[in-house]
């Protein structure tokens, strides 16, 4: 009985130093809380869920689209208790009274990355000319759709441009309205997609090649923010803080983000 007990304690020490808040958390009423994120930390959120529910009693709500689309919808006065965007979308929104002053804190960055099928030769992209010849002898490519508003898409849409290889590529290219590129390129029906690379490790079947080359590169940092008229802003704090936890970085890194 003693060995149980001690194992319990150590247990529940153990939990409240990994995760310090979320015992507090715990002890008021249960929340729901309403999340709404960029899709480049659904597998991310998706995995942290659970756990998250099960150490706090809390539910979460995930409502996942592109950056450009939830940042309208916000400024239209759609909100959540937490909200995952760029920072850079997060302070705009802040400045507009749309996230609670000083509630932001960054999460994790990502890089706008190349995805073969798991398998396939790596192309060569260590050089902006190298990239440019392997986009001219692919023989198609997917990306999303820069009229959606997915910021790798419209991103890399201005690399094709600076690149001068624009007309070249559209008979080639398949636009996807958010994260479904590598997706497409694990089923085999493009040869080469663009995304970030949190939305490409996560997928059996696509490979990451690695980011865009030398100025090309781009790299997002993705924060979390409280929405001011949260009914529960300490159980939406207890979520930031689980997801910038060491167990909400494990996650992060494994899904090929940079934790902050």
């Amino acid at each position: 009985m003693i060995g149980k007990g001690l194992a319990r304690n150590v247990a529940a020490i153990g939990l409240a130093i990994l995760l310090p808040g979320l015992t507090a958390a715990s002890a008021v009423s249960a929340a729901e809380i309403k999340v709404m994120s960029t899709v480049a930390l659904s597998a991310t959120l998706d995995e942290l869920k659970p756990k998250f529910e099960a150490a706090t009693d809390h539910k979460i709500t995930l409502a996942y689209s592109v950056i450009a689309d939830l940042r309208k919808r916000i400024q239209e006065g759609e909100t959540a208790d937490v909200m995952i965007l760029s920072r850079a979308a997060l302070d705009d929104l802040q400045g507009q009274g749309k996230v609670a002053s000083g509630s932001i804190a960054n999460v994790a960055s990502s890089y706008v990355a190349i995805a073969v099928r798991a398998g396939a030769a790596k192309p060569d992209i260590e050089s902006a000319e190298a990239l440019k010849r392997t986009l001219l002898a692919i023989k198609s490519i997917v990306y999303a759709d820069p009229a959606k508003g997915g910021a790798s898409g419209v991103y890399f849409a201005k690399v094709l441009d600076r690149l001068g290889i624009t007309d070249q590529m559209k008979a080639k290219t398949l636009l996807v309205p958010g994260a479904q590129a590598a997706e497409v390129v694990a089923r085999g029906e493009a040869e080469m997609g663009v995304a970030q690379a949190s939305e490409i490790v996560p997928i059996a079947g696509a490979q990451l090649v690695g980011p865009l080359p030398g100025d090309l590169n781009n790299v997002t940092i993705f924060a979390a923010g409280i929405g001011p008229a949260s009914k529960d802003p300490a159980a939406a704090k207890a979520l930031i803080h689980y997801l910038t936890s060491p167990v909400g970085a494990g996650v992060l890194k494994a899904k090929g983000m940079d934790p902050s």
